[in-house]
């Protein structure tokens, strides 16, 4: 007896090994999977420019939601040849600066035009000496990741936002510059004197590191990809 030919079984990619690019060919799709993965993969990098500029948690994460709802609608207006992060982080950027625009006219900064892309700079990294499961380390570290975002909260504007894309998210100068549509030098010489502001407050007191700064990741991170795909779905 010939059995009945099955149909076979279809290919499931794995969106969390895919690229962002490939992700972005699921997301015009309208699959979950795929904008929940970019979702995640961005979270911190926006959470952390938009705090950057507005100083308050709520209020950042209210921007990156709207980012993503923003971008997950008009992702036609994204061209493949850029990078997504970079997409991202622009219409995060302009956001923030728009509500603080609307709240303060002379805010002092500039709206974002980003045109290049450039290489990465490398975090500035501490010392942290203590076992990660020992609990008075944990604390410590919590201890001073607070000192730390005090000690960001409280630097001039201009001077906060490079220091956050600079030394907390990474950017190398250059990349940081054309974010905020100021000269490579402007951002070097703006970054000395946050550092050295920055070295002022905490000399003493510093055991964490600035890439646990601001952190959004676990369920908190989940969470905007809830929210995000929930307002899509509304938005259909």
């Amino acid at each position: 007896m010939v059995g009945i030919p099955t149909a076979a079984p279809r290919h499931v990619p794995d969106m969390a090994r895919l690229s962002d690019a490939d992700l972005v060919v699921h997301a015009r799709m309208g699959d979950e999977k795929a904008i929940r993965v970019l979702v995640q993969r961005h979270n911190r990098r926006l959470f952390r420019s938009a705090r950057a500029i507005v100083r308050d948690d709520a209020e950042a994460e209210d921007i990156v939601q709207a980012t993503y709802v923003h971008a997950f609608t008009h992702l036609d207006a994204f061209r493949d040849e850029a990078q997504l992060s970079t997409w991202l982080t622009r219409i995060a950027l302009n956001e923030a600066l728009g509500r603080i625009r609307r709240r303060q006219r002379n805010v002092g900064l500039v709206e974002v035009d980003m045109t290049a892309e450039s290489g990465r700079g490398a975090l500035l990294q501490f010392p942290t000496p203590f076992s990660v499961d020992d609990p008075e380390a944990e604390f410590s570290r919590a201890e001073a990741r607070r000192l730390l975002e005090r000690a960001v909260d409280r630097l001039p504007d201009e001077f906060r936002v490079i220091f956050v894309l600079r030394d907390v998210e990474g950017m190398s100068t250059e990349e940081a510059a054309s974010y905020l549509g100021i000269k490579p030098a402007t951002a070097k010489t703006r970054l000395h004197r946050a550092r050295k502001m920055m070295r002022i407050a905490i000399e003493k007191q510093l055991v964490g590191a600035f890439s646990s700064l601001f952190p959004f990741d676990g369920a908190r991170c989940v969470a905007m990809a809830d929210r995000v795909v929930e307002r899509l779905r509304i938005a259909r």
